[in-house]
């Protein structure tokens, strides 16, 4: 009776460890694969170039970079919090509703929505504002008054008080791209100077007879 051959030795069966050769077979489908998902070759790449980079992916995983970032007032002006944001420096995207209007944060990086909001209610005296922030699917709301941060408060406990849209947002419903699409009332800070953000400014206070007050 003939021998019978030997079985080929199988992938990991040597304490589940991979050879070189397979190791290096295993990172060249995952590049291929990424380079489709980039819209190198894949029939699926988004032509728009609107969705995240495997990078931006990656850090707000990893909570290097926050998924998205509100700070919330109760301003019933989005023009009026676009100025706000344009004298403090901020670059942001302002949505009037009907709970107060909201700035969606551009600089997502590390702790850019905490100096954002910390900018802000500083340089706007008697100004407050509710950062809502995603990091890492980790969903805080923190209050923030004269440029120092205040009282945390459960997300759930202060949603029902928000733009109905911060929530959708901040729960992955939708996407800011989304809501400044479907928004009529959007203003961004970037688009004016700060001559014409002071002109706006003194026509919602009054030249300085209303709430807010600038310092």
């Amino acid at each position: 009776m003939a021998d019978e051959p030997d079985e080929p030795e199988r992938s990991g069966d040597a304490g589940g460890h991979f050879d070189d050769a397979e190791l290096e077979a295993m990172l060249e489908n995952f590049e291929e694969e990424f380079h489709e998902g980039e819209g190198g070759a894949g029939e699926s790449a988004d032509p728009t170039g609107d969705e995240p980079s495997f990078e931006d992916e990656l850090e707000g995983l990893l909570g290097d970079k926050a998924k998205a970032a509100f700070i919330c007032t109760r301003l019933n002006s989005a023009e009026l919090l676009a100025a706000f944001c344009q004298i403090s420096d901020i670059s942001a995207e302002c949505i009037g509703s009907e709970q107060g209007a909201v700035a969606v944060v551009h600089n997502l990086d590390g702790d850019g929505p905490e100096a954002a909001v910390k900018d802000l209610t500083k340089v706007v005296g008697g100004l407050s504002g509710l950062l809502v922030v995603n990091r890492a699917d980790k969903v805080e709301a923190t209050v923030y008054y004269d440029g120092q941060a205040g009282e945390q408060l459960p997300p759930p406990f202060v949603f029902p008080s928000l733009a109905p849209f911060v929530e959708d947002v901040m729960l992955g419903i939708s996407t800011v791209q989304d809501v400044l699409a479907q928004s009529d009332d959007v203003v961004s800070s970037d688009a004016m100077g700060q001559t014409r953000a002071y002109g706006i400014i003194a026509k919602h206070t009054h030249m300085g007879g209303g709430q807010s007050s600038i310092e």
